[in-house]
C-alpha cells in the first residue's frame, strides 16, 4: 500500500520527472521544425510530413508502453525503473536529433525519421511510467493532487529553460546565426539541456517511492 503522506523532496523529485520531459516536449514543438527546414535542410512538406508520421506512431505505441510499464516487476517497483533505464538513452537521443549528417539529400531523410522516431520512443518510456507513478506513490487524493500541481510547475521550468536558452546558445555555440554555424550549435546547446534532463530523471527515480 503507498504511503498516505509525502515530503516536499518526494513532491519536488516527482516533479522533476516532468520538468525533463518538458525539456524534450518543447524542444520538440517549438524549435524541431525550424531546425528541419532553416538548419538541417529539408523541404517543409517533407518536415511536416515526417512529424505527422512520427507522433501517429507514438500515438500508437503509448498504450503498448503503458501496458508493459504495468507488467513490469522490479525492486523499485514498476514505474520508477523506467526513469533510471532510459534517463541516458533519452538525452543521447535528443542530442542526436539535432545532429546535422553531411550525407546525401535522401539518407538525410532517413536520418531525421530515425533519430526523431527513437526520441519519440523515449520519450514515451519515460513519460508514460512517469505518469502512472503519481498513483502508487500515496493513496491520498489530496496528496497526488499535489504531485500534479508540483508536476506541472516543474514542467513550466523545463520549458523556460528551452525557451530561454536553446536559441542564444545555439548561437554562441555555433558561432553565429548562418545555417553551417548552427547545424554546430544546436547538438551543443541540446547537449547541455540534455545533461539537465539526465540529473533531473535520476533525481526523479531516486527520491521517489
Amino acid at each position: 500500500m503507498a504511503q498516505t503522506k509525502l515530503t516536499l523532496k518526494e513532491k519536488f523529485a516527482y516533479g522533476l520527472g516532468d520538468m525533463a520531459s518538458n525539456i524534450v516536449y518543447q524542444a520538440v514543438i517549438n524549435v524541431l521544425m525550424y531546425f528541419y527546414t532553416d538548419v538541417y535542410g529539408i523541404e517543409a512538406a517533407a518536415a511536416g510530413t515526417l512529424m505527422i508520421v512520427v507522433r501517429f506512431a507514438d500515438a500508437v505505441l503509448d498504450p503498448l508502453m503503458g501496458a508493459v510499464a504495468d507488467r513490469t516487476r522490479t525492486k523499485w517497483g514498476r514505474y520508477r525503473p523506467w526513469m533510471l533505464w532510459f534517463a541516458i538513452p533519452y538525452g543521447i537521443l535528443a542530442v542526436a536529433a539535432f545532429i546535422t549528417p553531411n550525407v546525401a539529400p535522401g539518407t538525410k531523410l532517413v536520418y531525421a525519421y530515425i533519430s526523431y522516431g527513437l526520441l519519440m520512443a523515449a520519450y514515451t518510456a519515460v513519460n508514460i511510467p512517469y505518469s502512472a507513478l503519481a498513483g502508487v506513490m500515496t493513496s491520498d487524493k489530496d496528496e497526488r493532487s499535489g504531485l500534479q500541481s508540483w508536476r506541472f510547475g516543474m514542467a513550466m521550468v523545463g520549458g523556460f529553460l528551452v525557451t530561454v536558452s536553446v536559441w542564444p546558445l545555439s548561437r554562441l555555440l555555433g558561432g553565429g546565426g548562418k545555417p553551417e554555424n548552427l547545424q554546430l550549435g544546436f547538438p551543443f546547446a541540446v547537449t547541455l539541456l540534455a545533461i539537465v534532463g539526465v540529473i533531473a530523471l535520476f533525481g526523479c527515480f531516486a527520491w521517489t517511492r
